[in-house]
């Protein structure tokens, strides 16, 4: 029986990395990072987009956020002041990592909504980026 290491089944899917950056990418002064789990999307240092893959309850602070211990692929982002208080963000398959009081994942799986996935990102850029960068995607 062929064993995956621990790293394969820690590891992003392509498809879904793929679908990330036709949307992260085009955004103004996008910089792609491996992040410490996953890969990240940044604006002038500031996160705005982090997927990773949660398998047997690692990395544990997204496991308990999310509410899962794997395996899972969750997107965290950015929220608006005027979403922040939105239960729909509560919700499966949205959750709400207590780190920061603007932030919220989503699980990524074959029911995602990715036309929801682009606005969600477009806003959270819209949330970090100095507002000159934010003003060019409108």
């Amino acid at each position: 029986m062929n064993r995956m290491s621990i790293r394969e089944v820690r590891r992003v899917p392509e498809n879904v990395l793929g679908r990330l950056r036709l949307v992260c990418m085009e955004m103004p002064e996008t910089i792609e990072e491996t992040a410490w789990a996953g890969t990240r999307w940044c604006v002038r240092g500031k996160n705005f987009a982090h997927v990773l893959t949660i398998h047997d309850g690692w990395p544990p602070a997204y496991a308990r956020a999310a509410g899962t211990a794997g395996p899972a692929c969750v997107l965290t982002f950015r929220l608006g002041k005027e979403h922040c208080a939105a239960v729909r963000f509560r919700r499966a398959p949205f959750f709400r990592p207590p780190w920061f009081p603007n932030i919220a994942g989503v699980l990524l799986d074959s029911r995602s909504d990715w036309d929801e996935i682009d606005t969600l990102l477009r806003g959270s850029y819209r949330v970090l980026a100095p507002r000159k960068l934010a003003a060019m995607l409108e």
